[in-house]
């Protein structure tokens, strides 16, 4: 898929639309999420602009810093790994940051989302329920993280909340974020027991059936490079855009 960049644009806006800080702040060509949990994109600056021209400014990086120290925050930046990058990796590399976190953005169509199986049977919320935030606190999965990220999803405000019941126990989740023109698939977790069910396929159905009836047509994810997850993106349509990392 062809990214405008306008797109890029929309794609890290209805990214903080869908994992909200508790406070974001547009400084230059900088998004700044300004928040003390243990998701990464809420709690960094990303730029709004693959264009080196829009964010190459040496300054940038310690105007940056001492916003976060204003707000007793540890800067973290979220950097594409794009050639465009390459003089603000290298003065945050300068400065003691080191890079960690590889991880992937995916573009696709909400058609070929809603195509990956032919049922859903997964119920929808407008908000999550205590099943649906248990999923996070599950086996496999850190509590901590889990409960700061239920926390964080639970504050968007165009999104709704899949999951799976089996016997009356939620076994897998997923959130659906519709912003800025795109749909964005956020928070996907299976039980460890349940897994390899096709659980989270019918979750991406489901969440591409709410993005129709908002009349939305594209969608992306994020997902951490290795994640085995990336083969059921790949079946649903996605395709690769662009890599990025923390520099903290």
């Amino acid at each position: 898929m062809s990214l405008t960049p306008a797109d890029v644009a929309a794609i890290e806006r209805a990214t903080l639309d869908a994992v909200p800080p508790e406070s974001l702040e547009v400084h230059g060509a900088w998004l700044l999420g300004l928040d003390p949990g243990t998701v990464g994109r809420a709690h960094s600056a990303v730029p709004l602009s693959h264009d080196a021209a829009d964010v190459d400014d040496p300054s940038s990086v310690e105007r940056i810093e001492a916003r976060y120290a204003r707000e007793g925050l540890r800067p973290v930046f979220r950097l594409p790994v794009l050639p465009a990058f390459d003089g603000v990796a290298q003065a945050l590399a300068r400065r003691g940051y080191a890079s960690r976190k590889p991880t992937c953005t995916f573009t696709g169509t909400v058609k070929a989302m809603a195509a990956l199986a032919p049922r859903a049977d997964v119920e929808v919320l407008r908000q999550p329920d205590d099943g649906w935030r248990a999923v996070f606190l599950g086996d496999g999965f850190d509590p901590a993280d889990g409960a700061s990220r239920v926390e964080i999803l639970a504050r968007a405000r165009h999104a709704v909340f899949a999951c799976v019941r089996v016997n009356g126990v939620t076994v897998a989740a997923g959130m659906g974020s519709y912003s800025q023109g795109w749909a964005s698939i956020h928070g996907m977790r299976t039980l460890a027991s349940h897994r390899g069910k096709g659980m989270a396929g019918r979750i991406l159905v489901a969440l591409a059936r709410e993005a129709e009836a908002r009349g939305i047509s594209r969608a992306f994810l994020q997902v951490e490079a290795g994640n085995p997850a990336q083969a059921l993106y790949r079946r649903a349509g996605f395709e690769w855009a662009w890599d990025y990392t923390y520099w903290s």
